[in-house]
C-alpha cells in the first residue's frame, strides 16, 4: 500500500503545477546529469581532503590515499557522483553516455583500490572520517548496486563490499554511542544519513541495522513537539534539520501514526493546501562553495516533502500544500542545476537525480 501511496503521490507532484518539473527531466537533462559526474568523477584538483595526518609519510596525493573516491573535490560527492552514474545507468541503459559511464566506474571499482580505501578508513585518527553523511551516501551507493538486476553491477556491488561493510560497522558502533541527534543543515545532520541507513539495510535485509536505526530514530526524535520553520534555513544549509526528521520517521511509523506525531511536531503545516509558508532560498552567489549549499537546500527540500506526503494516509488534508511547496523547491532547485560554476556542479546532480528519480520514496 504505501508503494502504491508513493506512486500516486509521484503522480500529484507531476500535474498540473508539476508539469515543468516533469518535462524538465527528458534525455537531454539525464545526459546533462550524467556529463556533471563524468567530468569531476576522477578529476583530482581542486580538491579538499579531511585528512588525518599520523606522520611526514600520510602527505600523499588524493589518488593515493583514497584511490576510489577521490574526484569530484571531495571524498562524499565522489561517492554520490559514483552512485549518480549507477543511478542513471540502471535507469536509462540505452542513453549515450551510459558506455563511457560503465568504463569510469569499473575503472574505480577495483579490489585492489576498494582495499586501500578500507585501510585508509582503519588508520589510527580516522573512526569519524566522512560520519555520518559520506558514509551513508557509500550504504546508498551499494544498496543501488545491489538492486542494478545487472551482471556487472553485480561484480561491482561484490568489489565495493569490503568498504560498505566497513562503513555498515562504523554505524553500528557509532549510533548506541550518540547521545544526541545532530540537528545541523550541514554533513554532520543524523537524520538524513540515518534515512539513507535505513534503506540499505533494507535493500540488502540487514535486521540488524534496521532495528538499530529505528529504535535510535525513536529514541533522538519521537517526543519532539512544535518544530518551526521560521528557524530555518542557516545560511549555508543543504539540507532542512526539520524535514530531514520528518522525512526518516515517515519511514519507520505507520501512516496514522505518523500523521499523528508530524501534527505535534510541525503543527504550522497548511490543511488548506496554501503553499506560502515555505519560501524557496535565493542564492546570492554562485560561486561561492558555501552560499551556493542553498541551491542543493531548495533540492532536498523538495524531496524531503515528497516523502513527508508519501508517508500519511492518502486523504490527508496536509498532502496539497505539502506537494505544492515540494513543487515550487524542485523547480528552483532543478533550474539551478547548470554546471556552470564548479562549486556546484560537483555534486547538485547528485541531488537533482535524487529528487526526479523519487529515489527516496
Amino acid at each position: 500500500m504505501q508503494r502504491i501511496l508513493a506512486g500516486l503521490i509521484v503522480v500529484a507532484m507531476s500535474t498540473p503545477a508539476g508539469a515543468q518539473e516533469k518535462g524538465a527531466f527528458d534525455a537531454a537533462a539525464v545526459s546533462r546529469f550524467a556529463e556533471l559526474a563524468l567530468v569531476c568523477l576522477h578529476q583530482e584538483y581542486p580538491n579538499k581532503i579531511a585528512h588525518v595526518l599520523n606522520s611526514a609519510e600520510d602527505a600523499k596525493l588524493p589518488r593515493e590515499l583514497t584511490p576510489v573516491f577521490f574526484g569530484c573535490f571531495d571524498w562524499h560527492s565522489a561517492v554520490h557522483g559514483h552512485w549518480l552514474l549507477v543511478r542513471l545507468c540502471r535507469m536509462h541503459p540505452q542513453a549515450s553516455f551510459v558506455a563511457r559511464a560503465r568504463a569510469a566506474l569499473d575503472r574505480s571499482f577495483t579490489a585492489e583500490k576498494v582495499a586501500a580505501e578500507v585501510e585508509y578508513l582503519r588508520t589510527e585518527g580516522r573512526k569519524s572520517f566522512e560520519r555520518p553523511y559520506g558514509l551513508a551516501w557509500l550504504l546508498q551507493l551499494s544498496a543501488e548496486l545491489h538492486e542494478w538486476d545487472d551482471p556487472q553491477a553485480k561484480e561491482w556491488a561484490c568489489t565495493l563490499e569490503p568498504l560498505a561493510r566497513e562503513a555498515a560497522d562504523r554505524f553500528k558502533e557509532w549510533l548506541p554511542k550518540l547521545s544526541h541527534p545532530i540537528r545541523t543543515g550541514e554533513h554532520s545532520q543524523t537524520a538524513f544519513a540515518m534515512g539513507l541507513v535505513l534503506d540499505w539495510a533494507r535493500c540488502l535485509g540487514d535486521k540488524e541495522m534496521a532495528a538499530l536505526v529505528t529504535r535510535r530514530a525513536r529514541v533522538y526524535y519521537l517526543n519532539d513537539r512544535g518544530a518551526s520553520l521560521d528557524f530555518e534555513p542557516s545560511g549555508q544549509d543543504f539540507m532542512s534539520p526539520i524535514l530531514a526528521e520528518a522525512d526518516l520517521m515517515r519511514r519507520i511509523l505507520p501512516h496514522a501514526e505518523f500523521a499523528a506525531w508530524l501534527g505535534a511536531f510541525l503543527p504550522e503545516l497548511s490543511l488548506d493546501g496554501s503553499t506560502d509558508w515555505l519560501c524557496p532560498a535565493v542564492v546570492t552567489d554562485k560561486q561561492d562553495g558555501k552560499l551556493v549549499h542553498l541551491d542543493g537546500l531548495n533540492l532536498s527540500r523538495a524531496w524531503m516533502l515528497g516523502g513527508i506526503a508519501a508517508g500519511l494516509p492518502p486523504h490527508d488534508p496536509r498532502i496539497a500544500g505539502v506537494l505544492g511547496v515540494a513543487r515550487q523547491h524542485s523547480a528552483a532547485g532543478l533550474a539551478a542545476v547548470t554546471g556552470e560554476h564548479y562549486e556546484g556542479g560537483h555534486w547538485l546532480g547528485s541531488f537533482a537525480v535524487y529528487l526526479v528519480t523519487k529515489r527516496g520514496l
